[in-house]
């Protein structure tokens, strides 16, 4: 496969607005060949809105889009061989029996892996012989996966592409989605609520919020920065107590909880004698950390979050 070496995603400036409504504010991101990008953020932070502005399924309002060196509204022929994509409700021919929408879709793409395509069917027990239309929402998912797969795209784009599936297909997706990541030339963009998945497969973390990306960076950088401590001090703490840069802190009596978002070791020797009290520090999972960013009103924690690791 031929490799580039460009940006696969590069956005500048993008806007979206429909009517008076912006959802998408004057957004920037970029992710290098080999990134696997993990795309976070409520309902209604502009995610789907995102990736079909990358896909050229909608026209920005302003700024640019590029994606494998193309202009996303303009995506030629060549680039969209290059690109697979599984959107939050799949769409086919309900009167089509799978084995030949699989055909169907195949004779699209002349680097189509046929023998790849067959191994996720049997594991993945989509029945052949049944049409499209009766098939259980999570068998459509689950058949939306394989086509988006067959051609082993450059570009995989996965808009909550496991919400439907049960526990058994989620691990089975995930194992192959871990395989497909090896390959250090194929870049993959995953937005899905399900935190655990992207601390399994993703090596970035995007936030997305209020239409714009508020943290981009590393996972083990971001895991490392944004800590919970706790403070057992000899005596009640004030109420004054605080702690700079702190995302959230509770505090009774002698003890005092906060997560804190620009995390050294330092941080600790000085709040220990400051306080003269008892410090420990323990990590928190990704879905933690999203949800203590998500509800800070701080730009200065944002600001911090980012100032390592981050494109």
């Amino acid at each position: 496969m031929n490799r580039h070496t460009h940006a696969t995603i590069e956005v500048e400036g993008l806007t979206k607005n429909f009517g008076p409504k912006e959802v998408l504010a004057g957004l920037d991101l970029e992710l290098a060949p080999g990134t696997v990008l993990g795309l976070l953020g409520a309902n209604g932070s502009g995610k789907t809105t995102l990736i079909k502005c990358l896909l050229g399924l909608m026209k920005p309002t302003s700024g640019s889009v590029a994606v494998l060196g193309d202009d996303a509204w303009n995506l030629s022929a060549a680039t969209k061989s290059r690109i697979g994509y599984v959107p939050q409700e799949v769409a086919t021919y309900p009167w089509m029996r799978v084995r030949h929408v699989i055909d169907y879709t195949a004779a699209f793409y002349p680097n189509w892996n046929h023998e790849f395509v067959a191994d996720l069917v049997r594991r993945w027990h989509l029945p052949l012989e049944d049409r499209s239309g009766t098939l259980s929402v999570g068998q459509l998912q689950t058949l939306g996966i394989v086509l988006a797969l067959g051609h082993e795209p450059e570009l995989l784009v996965l808009d909550e592409p496991v919400a439907s599936l049960d526990p058994s297909a989620r691990r089975q997706f995930l194992r192959t989605l871990i395989d497909i990541v090896e390959d250090p030339g194929r870049t993959v963009l995953f937005s899905t609520h399900i935190t655990s998945d992207l601390e399994r497969v993703a090596n970035q973390i995007a936030l997305l919020r209020t239409g714009r990306i508020e943290f981009c960076g590393e996972l083990d950088t971001l895991k490392e920065r944004v800590k919970r401590i706790r403070i057992l001090a000899r005596h009640d703490l004030p109420n004054t107590f605080a702690i700079g840069g702190a995302l959230s802190c509770t505090m009774e009596g002698r003890v005092a909880t906060a997560t804190v978002v620009d995390y050294s070791p330092d941080m600790l020797d000085e709040l220990r004698e400051r306080w003269e009290a008892d410090i420990s520090a323990s990590d928190l999972n990704l879905e933690e950390i999203f949800v203590e960013l998500h509800e800070s009103r701080s730009p200065r924690a944002m600001a911090a979050a980012s100032s390592e690791g981050s494109y």
